[in-house]
């Protein structure tokens, strides 16, 4: 068996990694559809405010503008998705330089790079990013270079955790005999075999990065010329009472995607470390 078709079916061996699959599957298809699917932007007016699901021409209803929902719901997927993969992106990729090179060198940097990675983890991260994004003026770019910034301690330690283990190992000897750089031996070497709990990491931090933008969206910190799932409650918020869809569609838009995420997440684990998963 190749170790491609090994991942597949351990992945796919885990009925909660399958269910996270397929609904993350339709969801980023929904997301990339939108403007095949709608004709119209998810700030049109299209009726009367507050119409409930079910009404003429509104599958979900309209919330406190008059605007679809239904629209508005798959709109806010796109905003969503994007700011959690590339935030997500951003601090992997700060987390894996900075925990490789602690992990590999030791010592004085290592102590150094540990230091700067509790200063952030000490303090209150969403504080930090409402100040971030505040000072850098609300907007996309903002909201996914603040998530970035308050998320990579965790990735860097996990780094650096597997760096300590990996790099008294042989082959890492056997580079360093033949004379190759540092550079070639932690990111062609030592990182190859580091990666499985990184991406486990990774899935996970999308759905945690979705809900701090919708935390952000929601207290009007968001790019207000996008439509989120976080704006949506926002906007619609003095309305739930009267209007449960308009603040519970968009909340369970965000509570099925995270939980598909941390399914997939779980089921990378099975795949990426088998014996651990049995």
């Amino acid at each position: 068996m190749t170790p491609l078709a090994a991942f597949v079916r351990h992945f796919f061996a885990r009925p909660t990694a399958v269910f996270g699959f397929a609904v993350f599957l339709v969801i980023v298809l929904l997301a990339l559809g939108a403007p095949l699917i709608f004709s119209r932007t998810p700030f049109s007016i299209v009726g009367m405010p507050l119409l409930p699901p079910g009404a003429p021409g509104l599958l979900a209803g309209s919330d406190v503008l008059g605007r679809d929902i239904a629209v508005g719901l798959a709109y806010g997927a796109r905003i969503s998705l994007l700011v959690g993969i590339t935030s997500t992106i951003g601090a992997v990729g700060i987390g894996v330089l900075l925990g490789a090179i602690a992990g590999y060198y030791g010592g004085v940097v290592d102590d150094l790079l540990m230091r700067v990675t509790e200063f952030f983890q000490i303090i209150p991260s969403f504080v930090l990013l409402m100040v971030l994004v505040a000072f850098l003026q609300p907007s996309l770019t903002s909201t996914v270079i603040g998530i970035a910034l308050i998320s990579w301690p965790q990735v860097a330690r996990v780094v650096r955790g597997e760096f300590l283990s990996l790099r008294a190992r042989e082959f890492v000897q056997a580079a360093r005999t033949l004379g190759e750089r540092d550079a070639h031996i932690i990111f062609a070497q030592i990182l190859p075999n580091a990666l499985p709990p990184i991406v486990v990491v990774s899935s996970m931090m999308v759905g945690s990065a979705i809900l701090t933008e919708s935390a952000l969206s929601f207290l009007g910190l968001g790019d207000p010329n996008l439509l989120s799932w976080g704006s949506m409650i926002g906007s619609s918020r003095s309305a739930m009472w009267v209007a449960w869809w308009t603040t519970v569609l968009p909340g369970l838009s965000i509570m099925v995607t995270v939980l598909a995420l941390n399914f997939i997440g779980d089921g990378l684990n099975d795949a990426l470390n088998p014996r651990q998963g049995r």
